[in-house]
């Protein structure tokens, strides 16, 4: 696969199975085998523990309300492969509306969220991040 990210290339390599992660060294491509896959036919039951604790909490969701913010906060680790030019690639793709954030709102703040790439039926999980607890279990259930 080209190195370089684009839109394009982006699409084309999810479409295949590939998606890139960032080291020292640049852009290289994944392909996980096995890779993990969530029917959504069957979506898993939400605990109702985490139901209770949503409502103590007064947790309120949106989706792509910050898109860029979700991507910087999944990045900052210690060992991150979300690189500068991933964040801008995704943020490409989310403004033409291949890619989401869901993000997890207590207090007037952002907690907690993921962000992941749709296209056709299937949406890709990439990244979350938590500040608060259970605020990215909520957003995948959400």
């Amino acid at each position: 696969m080209d190195d370089k990210l684009n839109v394009d290339v982006l699409i084309s390599a999810y479409t295949q199975g590939f998606f890139p992660m960032a080291d020292w060294d640049g852009i290289y491509w994944h392909s996980p085998d096995p890779r993990a896959i969530i029917p959504l036919s069957g979506t898993p039951k939400k605990p109702r523990s985490l139901t209770q604790f949503e409502k103590k909490h007064n947790f309120s969701f949106t989706i792509n309300n910050d898109f860029r913010y979700v991507v910087q906060k999944c990045s900052e680790r210690k060992d991150t492969w979300i690189s500068d030019e991933i964040i801008e690639s995704y943020s490409e793709l989310n403004q033409i509306g291949l890619a989401h954030s869901i993000e997890t709102w207590a207090d007037g703040k952002i907690v907690g969220g993921l962000y992941g790439v749709c296209i056709g039926a299937a949406f890709f999980g990439e990244s979350m991040f938590n500040v608060g607890d259970n605020a990215v279990k909520s957003a995948f259930y959400c």
